[in-house]
């Protein structure tokens, strides 16, 4: 024999020796979980020493990688094992090797192999979605009717497989497994076995899990309603209108169809039309509603209603009949108008309104169709109004709805750590307290709250409505509804004069005519104004009683805007206005000069009662915040 030939033969010889010690170790598995199958007890007690006993692990209480899939490997041969066994003896999967002494009932031989299983996963002795493979192949091995069994272990052992550390490492085998059973059932035949499924992967998953969202919002067109295209002889119904009702399930099917193409929309609008007539023109007394309740007929209810011509007549005189095909047209309607679609997926104005009349017809209708109309049509408007927050939340990218619990920060060596009390109950104001007393002088300091002249405060605003200056309008000041504000206040204890001018010319006439430049102080200069002439007519056409009364609200009519000081020519005016009033009064001749004294006397009192007057209301209404800056501080924004 040659030295390659001999070297090739003797590096065989460790692999054979490899298989056959795996195979013998797996023998000596299974027939050491096989006498655990069969000890009383919790698992707690022997599952652990179970499989110390045979893996001989590295690590007493975790298996390693390697340990854990060569386990897994021996559970799935024996599980195989078992369900051969099963069938071979003609008993139920998961009543196999059960037996019942004295009242007593042991649990069978799968069961009892699952239950060991899932505590060595939950207490993480071995890893997490060994459980769940075991669950896929039982499943796959087995008959529909032994799945219905199996499937009330697995909703029975919810709350454990929903930790946290199975779920994270089974959640996509579980949900394979479902998706699975549901491809083997019936749509029609396991109604209730479907929804099983449906509702424990509802609650197995968060609200949030992507997996269960249909994101595209993609529909069923594969589920078609086969309905006959011929009449069969001997029909005793409209055959014409028996086609155009079961057409209307062709668009229930897929209603984003009906958008892209108008021909389609014109045919399904025709068709409803012509049903919606139909139930119109044949109302449904009490008495039917009564007489075909389905509450009632639960037990004989289908998830499809029969397409036979023969059955039309009575499937229109059933009351659930009318409803459900009247709900479906209001979830059509609702769907065409969601919110937050594309402009292409968005129907038009027409469509819009044709949505509108036929869903108000159809509410009527529901309204109509006994028993209690109004109540069940409510409800559907309840259902509908809250499948709008889930329209939202998908179009939203679906964010999550739970909140993680907040982890409590444990505290070393067993001691609490004492709350550190504050003199003022907080940090930061027992600070400031601190250094309130390392600076006492700081409140009284003249300098803290200093209240700026105008020239100064005003002499932004003026460079910005210099136009030498190149200031964008967007950059001005007087955008600035805090600076505008703080001014008016300024204004109106500093500068009376300035601040009436804000009526007439804006926040930009207030500001110092001083800090303008020639060409922008032209603009603001005081003149009289309208409101200053007319009263100087109806002075000098008054009686006495009148001219008293305009002496001496002048100077308050001039606080309120129509300025303090006037020109001297309007001045003059008025002088001439008031000598000739007071000559009236002394019937007609020239004033004595007791009368001119007097006078003078009641017309400087009367200023001076009414300038004192004004300031009264300006410091008033700066401190209490209700002067006309404030009225009108929308107007400078």
């Amino acid at each position: 024999m040659s030295n390659a030939l001999l070297s090739l033969c003797l590096s065989a010889i460790p692999s054979v020796d490899s298989r056959l010690e795996h195979s013998l170790l797996s023998t000596i598995t299974m027939e050491v979980f096989k006498r655990a199958i069969l000890q009383p007890g919790p698992p707690q007690a022997f599952a652990l020493q179970t499989v110390q006993e045979v893996i001989k692990p590295q690590k007493q209480t975790k298996l390693a990688q390697d340990e854990n899939q060569l386990l897994e490997n021996i559970l799935r041969t024996l599980l195989q094992e078992l369900v051969s066994s099963a069938v071979q003896s003609g008993e139920q999967i998961m009543q196999y090797g059960q037996l019942i002494d004295d009242g007593e009932t042991s649990q069978g031989h799968i069961p009892r192999l699952l239950d060991i299983v899932l505590y060595l996963c939950e207490r993480e002795h071995v890893e997490g979605g060994m459980i769940f493979q075991l669950l896929e192949d039982l499943t796959e091995m087995s008959t529909m009717r032994n799945c219905k069994d199996i499937f009330g272990y697995i909703e029975s052992k919810q709350d454990i497989l929903g930790k946290q550390e199975l779920f994270a490492r089974g959640k996509l085998v579980m949900l394979r497994t479902c998706n699975q059973l549901l491809r083997r059932l019936s749509k029609a035949n396991d109604v209730v076995f479907c929804g099983r499924i449906l509702m424990f992967l509802a609650h197995f998953f968060p609200l949030s899990e992507r997996s269960a969202v249909n994101i595209k919002g993609v529909f069923n067109t594969s589920n078609e309603t086969k309905y006959e295209k011929d009449p069969p002889d001997g029909i005793s119904i409209d055959f014409n209108f028996y086609k155009t009702f079961w057409s209307l399930q062709e668009h229930f099917c897929n209603p984003a169809s009906l958008t892209l193409a108008s021909a389609k929309w014109q045919k399904f609008t025709s068709s409803l039309m012509i049903v919606l007539n139909t139930f119109e023109a044949q109302p449904l007394s009490d008495e039917e509603g009564d007489a075909n309740n389905l509450e009632e007929e639960s037990a004989n209810f289908s998830i499809k209603y029969l397409t036979s011509s023969k059955l039309m007549g009575l499937e229109l005189k059933d009351p659930s009949f009318r409803r459900h095909v009247l709900v479906q047209c209001l979830i059509l309607f609702d769907y065409l108008k969601a919110p937050g679609k594309n402009e292409k997926d968005l129907p038009s104005e027409s469509m819009k309104e044709e949505i509108k009349s036929c869903e108000e017809r159809v509410k009527k209708l529901l309204e109509m169709t006994p028993p209690k109309g109004k109540d069940f049509l409510r409800k559907i408007d309840h259902v509908l109004e809250r499948e709008k927050n889930w329209v939202w939340w998908k179009r939203d990218g679906c964010p999550p709805f739970e909140k993680q619990p907040l982890e409590k920060k444990t505290v070393q060596d067993g001691s609490k750590k004492r709350r550190q009390k504050w003199r003022l109950g907080n940090r930061e104001l027992s600070q400031l307290w601190k250094w309130a007393d390392q600076n006492p002088n700081a409140l009284t300091d003249p300098q803290r709250v200093r209240t700026p002249h105008i020239m100064e405060y005003w002499k932004p605003l003026a460079e910005d409505m210099d136009a030498s200056a190149g200031i964008e309008a967007e950059y001005h000041h007087k955008n600035s509804r805090v600076y505008c504000w703080k001014g008016l206040r300024f204004s109106a204890r500093q500068d009376l004069d300035g601040f009436s001018r804000f009526t007439d010319h804006g926040i930009e006439g207030v500001v110092p005519l001083e800090l303008l430049p020639p060409d922008v102080r032209s603009k603001y200069q005081a003149k009289p104004n309208d409101k200053s002439k007319r009263a100087k007519k109806d002075e000098s056409k008054g009686a006495a009683a009148q001219s008293e009364e305009n002496q001496i609200a002048t100077p308050a009519s001039e606080v309120d805007g129509e300025g303090i000081r006037a020109d001297l020519e309007a001045s003059a005016a008025q002088m001439d206005v008031d000598a000739t009033a007071t000559g009236n009064i002394s019937q007609g001749g020239t004033p004595t000069p007791d009368e001119h004294q007097k006078q003078s006397s009641d017309t400087d009192n009367g200023q001076e009662a009414g300038q004192l007057e004004a300031d009264a209301e300006v410091e008033a209404g700066m401190i209490d915040g209700e002067t006309d800056a404030e009225v009108d501080l929308d107007a400078v924004g």
